[in-house]
This record gives C-alpha cells, structure tokens and sequence, in this order.
C-alpha cells in the first residue's frame, strides 16, 4: 500500500510538471491530458510492484521479466513518445520498421517530459542540462525520424544553454504558434 502512494504522488507530480511546461507554451489539452494511461490498472500496478522512486519503474519490470508490460501499453497510447511513430516500412529496411516524423506539437510534449521526468527523479540535482545528458544516456541511438532528432536535440540544447524562460518562448513559436500560422496563411490563399 505504501508503494502505491508513493507511485501515485510520483506520476501525479511528474504530472503536473508537464502540464505547467505544456501550459507555458500553449497546449493546454495536451498538458491536461498528459499521461493519463498512467493510472490504468495495465500501468499503475507494474508501477506500484516495482517503484523504486530514483527511476522509471517500467526499468525495474524490464530487468526482472526481460521487457515492460507496462510501457507496451504506454508507448501506444501517447503520441509523445517517439516509438509511438514507427511504423511499418515499405522500403527494403533491416527489421521492417521504421520512424516517421512527429508533429510538432507532440515533439513540444515531449519536451516538457523529458524536463519533468528529469526533475522528478534528479530532484535538487536537476539542471537544465539534465534532459539532453539523458538524451546521450540512450535516445541518441533511437529510432527516431531525422525531422524528430534534429529538432529534439535543437531544443535541448538551447535548454542547456539558454535556461527554460528562452527556449519555452522559441518552442512556443516555433512548435506551437507555427501550427496557427499555417493555418492562416492557408486561409488567405483560399480566400
């Protein structure tokens, strides 16, 4: 029962972390929405069996079992994550699969993810360099479309440099606001 508490005020922190960065940008349904498969039974008892609090639980069922039960359910049912956008080739590639780019918007949820799982579990060790050393944990080997790479890394980067204040403001514009603006110039040229 204790670890259900603590996996529940866990995820409901890492939670509200990316809700305020989404909010910040502008995606607000996105933030408010964020993660819920998360308190499905599927996800919330691998959690609770195997929280730890230092990292993501789905590590610990990995280890034990040999793959996530939980994160097979997650992965498919967030579009935030880059291995939700794999899909099946239909080009001679090694495997069969392949990425497609993300919209934009979710590459901004994303964002906002890695930010708030980074200050969850790196707590008063969290910097803003933080996100883009996990990227070089793991991800920069992952299959991801170079549309997606190229504009993850971009603003990680200008996290680790800039700080949130700036690097919220371009993903704003140029994630979020991008999307309206093409929308209003394709309503001009239809009048």
């Amino acid at each position: 029962m204790k670890n259900a508490w603590k996996h529940f005020k866990t995820i409901t922190h890492h939670k509200v972390l990316v809700a305020k960065g989404c909010f910040r940008v502008g995606l607000y349904w996105q933030g408010l929405i964020h993660d819920l498969s998360k308190y499905s039974p599927t996800e919330f008892m691998v959690g609770v069996k195997y929280f730890q609090g230092t990292r993501s639980p789905n590590n610990a069922e990995r280890e034990d079992i040999g793959f996530s039960s939980a994160w097979l359910h997650h992965k498919g049912r967030n579009k935030h994550h880059y291995e939700y956008w794999i899909d099946y080739s239909t080009h001679e590639i090694p495997g069969g699969m392949a990425p497609v780019p993300m919209p934009d918007r979710y590459i901004a949820e994303m964002i906002m993810d890695r930010i708030a799982a980074s200050k969850v579990y790196e707590g008063k060790n969290y910097r803003d360099s933080s996100p883009l050393k996990y990227y070089y944990k793991g991800t920069d080997r992952a299959p991801l479309h170079p549309y997606t790479r190229i504009k993850l890394l971009r603003y990680l980067k200008m996290l680790a440099k800039y700080g949130e204040e700036h690097t919220f403001e371009r993903i704003k514009t140029d994630l979020v606001k991008k999307k309206k603006r093409n929308k209003m110039t394709k309503s001009r040229i239809e009048c």
